[in-house]
C-alpha cells in the first residue's frame, strides 16, 4: 500500500469521526464510525487501517484508535 493510499484512509476515518461528533459520547461516536466502516469500506481498506493501527498506534487520534479496535474482531 502506498503512503498516499494510507494517508487517504486515515483522512477518511478522521472525517467520518468528525462528522459524527454530534453524538457527543465517545463510545457512540466510535460505534457509529465503526458501523460505517463495516458497511461501506472494502475488506482490504479495513485490513489496511487495522494493520496500520497495530504498527503505529501513536499516529492515530484516540477516537480513531477506538474505532479501529471495534473493527478487529469482525474483520480478520
Amino acid at each position: 500500500m502506498s503512503d498516499q493510499q494510507l494517508n487517504n484512509l486515515i483522512k477518511m476515518l478522521e472525517q467520518i469521526i468528525a462528522n459524527n461528533l454530534h453524538h457527543g459520547d465517545d463510545e457512540k461516536v466510535t460505534d457509529v464510525a465503526a458501523d460505517h466502516l463495516q458497511k461501506f469500506w472494502a475488506r482490504s481498506m479495513k485490513q489496511q487501517i487495522i494493520a496500520y493501527a497495530n504498527q503505529s498506534p501513536g499516529e492515530l487520534s484516540v477516537l480513531a484508535k477506538l474505532t479501529v479496535e471495534k473493527l478487529e474482531p469482525t474483520t480478520e
